[in-house]
């Protein structure tokens, strides 16, 4: 196998192997949410018209459970590859880094994906989902699981111990996606607020998601790709760029 291949497939298997960690506690964690809000929403909230709170709740959920798991693959891949010292056996071997960058950005979207189709898979028989435009739930989640799966890899690359991708992921990546959308329209907020929300990159992953289940958003689903797209070329960009430097990984 070429080094692109044998990097991605080490970085596939490394999460695989501890698939009950990486895959169910993070499926387990989203259908609890989808419990406990369901339960205690379900007939008082309507967001969309004929749409459930139940319904409009789960793309959220599963769009949050594939950013949070992406970023968490490449950003605790590097850290622990920093920490024990086995880094080095991965910079040795002539892969360069665009397939660096390449590897860990794909097995990070491998594990997002794979714990938001999990999500909708067993939650398929209790909650009827229309789809109103697969293509575009294709589009956003494959562009979100990218972004963070970019944004753990500069997130991994810069820090030097577990508790600063803790602080990372605590103080940046939760906060954003649990205020964009995920629980609540944006038009129930204050004007302020709504305004605030628009400058969340994670708010048009989720709205635009969501636009392909019901037809129906906060925000045109181009104007939120564009978005996306910018933050994903953005992010790609500084990714590469670190690690054509070698910062923090060639000493």
């Amino acid at each position: 196998m070429s080094g692109f291949a044998t990097l991605l497939y080490k970085e596939l298997l490394r999460f695989w192997k501890v698939s009950f960690q990486t895959v169910a506690a993070p499926v387990l964690t989203s259908l609890l949410y989808l419990l406990v809000f369901a339960q205690t929403l379900e007939g008082r909230v309507r967001v969309y018209e004929g749409v459930p709170y139940t319904a409009f709740l789960l793309p959220g959920l599963v769009m949050m459970s594939v950013l949070q798991n992406s970023f968490a693959n490449s950003s605790s891949s590097l850290i622990q590859s920093k920490i024990t010292g086995n880094v080095i056996f991965i910079l040795l071997p002539p892969i360069s880094h665009v397939e660096f960058f390449c590897a860990y950005v794909l097995a990070s979207m491998a594990r997002g994906l794979t714990v938001g189709v999990v999500v909708l898979a067993v939650t398929a028989g209790f909650i009827d989902l229309p789809l109103a435009s697969p293509a575009w739930i294709v589009v956003f989640a494959l562009a979100g699981s990218a972004i963070l799966g970019a944004l753990g890899l500069v997130a991994g690359i810069w820090a030097d111990k577990f508790d600063q991708i803790a602080a990372f992921q605590n103080f940046i990546i939760l906060p954003l996606t649990f205020l964009s959308g995920v629980f609540y329209s944006i038009h129930s907020l204050p004007p302020f607020w709504q305004g605030l929300s628009h400058l969340n990159p994670f708010f048009y992953m989720i709205d635009g998601f969501r636009y392909g289940f019901f037809g129906t958003s906060d925000f045109p689903p181009h104007a939120s790709l564009a978005v996306v797209g910018l933050s994903l070329l953005g992010l790609t960009a500084l990714g590469l760029a670190i690690l054509k430097s070698g910062y923090k990984l060639r000493g």
